[in-house]
């Protein structure tokens, strides 16, 4: 079985990997963990002070996400699962459908934020995107947080 991972940010990726090694059998599986970084248009508030541009910004945002992949895919190995680690750049709900599809992915184990109202008109919702969009099973994992809210 080929499980495509994708990882946004801690909280939420935390979520998708124990609902993964819940629901999955490591035997025969094959996990891709995957972080895809959204291009900039203006430098984040968290990291004013930090970096002088949008290239600096989008450096920073490659590395914490490679770490935040690199800790999924440590869990992952840990439980037993063959693990490999992708990183891109670009839209997130293209780069995921289009590795989904690229991979020949059987499922696909995604956060969800739970965005609602304005945010998620202005934002748009990823995994609601993928659901719709993707050749394979998508299941969309909800932190304990988001869930009760």
């Amino acid at each position: 079985m080929k499980i495509l991972l994708t990882i946004e940010d801690a909280k939420y990726a935390e979520a998708a990997v124990h609902a993964l090694v819940r629901q999955i059998r490591p035997e025969g599986a094959e996990v891709c963990v995957f972080h895809v970084v959204a291009p900039l248009i203006i430098i984040p508030y968290g990291y004013m002070g930090q970096v002088e541009t949008l290239e600096a910004a989008q450096e920073v945002r490659r590395k914490e996400g490679k770490e935040l992949a690199e800790h999924a895919a440590q869990q992952l190995r840990a439980a037993g699962f063959q693990v490999h680690l992708l990183l891109g750049d670009g839209d997130p709900k293209t780069a995921i459908l289009d590795k989904a599809q690229e991979w020949n992915a059987d499922v696909i184990f995604m956060g969800s934020h739970g965005r609602r109202g304005i945010e998620r008109f202005l934002i748009g919702s990823v995994s609601e995107t993928v659901l719709r969009h993707a050749s394979c099973s998508v299941e969309v994992v909800r932190s304990p947080a988001v869930a009760a809210a």
